[in-house]
């Protein structure tokens, strides 16, 4: 979803700095009206800012404004979204320059906008106004009360994602910060140190180490290897590209707000790297190849690909973390990045599973294992409608989304798991859903499966 940076390290142990262009927020609120989220790069109401105004001008409508300028960028009509008597739960998320704002459970935004010229998001502001006093709950946080008074009350951004290419022989640094400088709070994460034979998380600079573990072998000075760094309220997490494995992860105690990464070699180590990255000039990412499927509703102004709804859906050939036009999107990541319903062949079975495009690839899970596969099919179009079960009980109508190795037919499921809703496979002679999540193909017995 947003162009790649080539960048080179000199042998000399020197970050080179560049802002973070993905994040998100999720909160809860309980007011009549105007539920305001500010995304800033410091703690204050300054330019540059966006706002995403929810249940404005009386509850009948939401906007995002760009430097509390108008006209605004979106307005869609949302009546009656908030409640003065129940809390309603939202996401906003922020990914190469599209902000776009969400419903609790729901991974297609109800409003959403590309900002040609983006910035490093570090704070969240939250704010009541014109008639509306609010509760707020952000990021399973405590309760706090926001007056009847248009004043952000802001804090950090608790989480968000970077995805990079490496190509060296050992060494490669990366550090995240809440600047563009080397200063303290800061984590380093070291892959391939000592002669290519460990990893390692650091912060603040200091010793010991927060995580070690042998990763022999892990780089490769002929080709790119591809690593995810997360980071959620304190829990940071390194990925292989490939597997979507989990190798190292730790939880900081005192989190801090992360603007910027940097990147360097040393200890005889030169690198080429390739950074997913902010839109350059606003311009869009190269198309997917896939042919373009009817869409059959009108999408939210300033959100592109949404998937259509009605009709039969179709299977499409894509690769490398393509997203065809009408993707069905069945849930979202523990980040809020989308899950597309996809599946591929493995072992000699045809394996409903996700695609998380940012990883450039679908999983599928067999084997006890998270598979990654570069190519796959995507589900576009159909109804997009789940229906809760458990067990072996199929219901009539469900979609059969491929078969086993054995010729038994598989269909589609999901599940709520660690804050995601993750797409899988339905066994009825196992009785559960398998999905495939942070390296493992996980079981469970109650899920919502696909109908046709």
């Amino acid at each position: 979803m947003a162009n790649i940076l080539d960048v080179s390290t000199d042998d000399n142990l020197q970050y080179q700095f560049f802002p973070i262009s993905s994040g998100s927020v999720q909160f809860k609120i309980r007011a009549p009206n105007d539920a305001h989220v500010a995304l800033t790069m410091g703690p204050q109401e300054s330019d540059p800012m966006y706002e995403v105004i929810i249940g404005g001008w009386g509850n009948t409508k939401s906007v995002i404004r760009r430097n509390r300028t108008k006209p605004d960028k979106v307005e869609i009509p949302t009546p009656d979204i908030l409640n003065g008597g129940e809390f309603r739960g939202f996401w906003v998320r922020w990914d190469s320059g599209i902000v776009s704002a969400g419903r609790e459970g729901e991974s297609i935004p109800f409003i959403s906008w590309p900002d040609p010229e983006p910035f490093p998001i570090g704070f969240v502001g939250v704010c009541t106004g014109w008639g509306a006093s609010g509760t707020w709950k952000i990021e399973d946080g405590a309760e706090f009360n926001t007056p009847d008074k248009l004043e952000y009350k802001f804090g950090p951004v608790a989480s968000g994602s970077l995805e990079l290419d490496y190509r060296g022989p050992h060494n490669c640094h990366v550090c995240l910060t809440p600047g563009p400088a080397e200063v303290d709070p800061m984590y380093e994460v070291i892959l391939g140190g000592w002669e290519n034979t460990q990893s390692v998380i650091r912060h603040c600079r200091q010793k010991p180490d927060k995580v070690t573990v042998p990763t022999p072998g892990i780089m490769n000075a002929n080709e790119f290897r591809k690593f995810i760094f997360e980071w959620r309220c304190g829990r940071l997490a390194v990925r292989d590209g490939a597997s979507g494995a989990v190798l190292m992860e730790w939880k900081d105690p005192a989190p801090f707000p992360i603007t910027h990464f940097g990147v360097r070699t040393g200890y005889g180590a030169r690198g080429n790297w390739r950074i997913q990255h902010f839109y350059k000039g606003g311009q869009n990412p190269i198309p997917p190849s896939a042919p373009t499927a009817q869409a059959l509703y009108s999408p939210p102004p300033g959100y592109p690909g949404v998937a259509p709804v009605g009709g039969a859906g179709v299977w499409v050939n894509a690769t490398s973390g393509q997203v065809p036009p009408g993707a069905v999107a069945g849930g979202h990541d523990c980040s809020g990045e989308p899950l597309y319903v996809a599946r591929a062949q493995h072992e000699g079975a045809m394996i409903p599973g996700k695609l998380v495009s940012s990883h450039g690839c679908a999983y599928v899970p067999w084997g006890g294992k998270e598979n990654g596969k570069n190519e796959y099919q995507v589900l576009v179009g159909g109804q997009n409608r789940w229906v809760p079960s458990s067990g072996s009980n199929i219901p009539p109508g469900a979609l059969p989304g491929g078969e086993s190795e054995d010729g038994e037919p598989l269909f589609i499921g999901r599940v709520n798991h660690e804050g995601s809703i993750t797409t899988g496979k339905v066994q009825q002679s196992h009785g559960v859903c398998y999905i495939p999540f942070a390296g493992q193909e996980l079981g469970f017995p109650d899920y919502e499966i696909l109908l046709q």
